[in-house]
């Protein structure tokens, strides 16, 4: 099999397809962590106007791309705030969040900041604990009337 994957930086030519990514994750990797009404909670801010609207447009950002199809993303909004990390079910486990996450810690590295912030759900929290960042707190939110719980983190930018 011919396969071909890509890293590149988002554009707002992705934003549908970074949508789809995010729906997807949710989908098909919440039922081991995530009640159904969790999951139909949160993957419905894929496609409500003015909720992912600001960090897809306003956001600095990569993505994964294989066979021509984006598979995972990452963006920055604001520069400091790590403000989303969603990878499709079937590309889970080959390593495109965790190399993601490096780009954008080094993007903002190199911009000059110090230290770097996310809301780190319960798919994400292992990954961003194992790249180093540090939990700050536990809080409870609410999405569409579900209680959810996630983690505040933050990350040093020491190279």
């Amino acid at each position: 099999m011919n396969f071909t994957l890509q890293i590149r930086p988002i554009s707002n030519d992705d934003i549908d397809d970074m949508r789809e990514v995010y729906f997807d994750a949710i989908y098909s990797q919440g039922l081991s962590l995530y009640t159904k009404e969790q999951i139909k909670a949160w993957a419905s801010l894929a496609w409500l106007p003015g909720v992912l609207d600001r960090p897809l447009k306003e956001g600095i950002g990569w993505l994964v791309c294989a066979e021509n199809k984006v598979e995972a993303f990452a963006i920055r909004y604001p520069s400091n705030r790590l403000a989303l990390l969603y990878c499709r079910g079937r590309s889970t486990r080959k390593g495109y969040a965790t190399n993601l996450l490096f780009r954008v810690e080094m993007d903002a590295y190199n911009e000059g900041i110090k230290k770097i912030f996310t809301e780190a759900s319960l798919f994400s929290y292992p990954l961003f604990l194992k790249s180093g960042w540090k939990k700050k707190y536990s809080e409870k939110i609410l999405i569409a009337g579900v209680v959810f719980d996630r983690y505040r983190m933050e990350k040093s930018l020491n190279y």
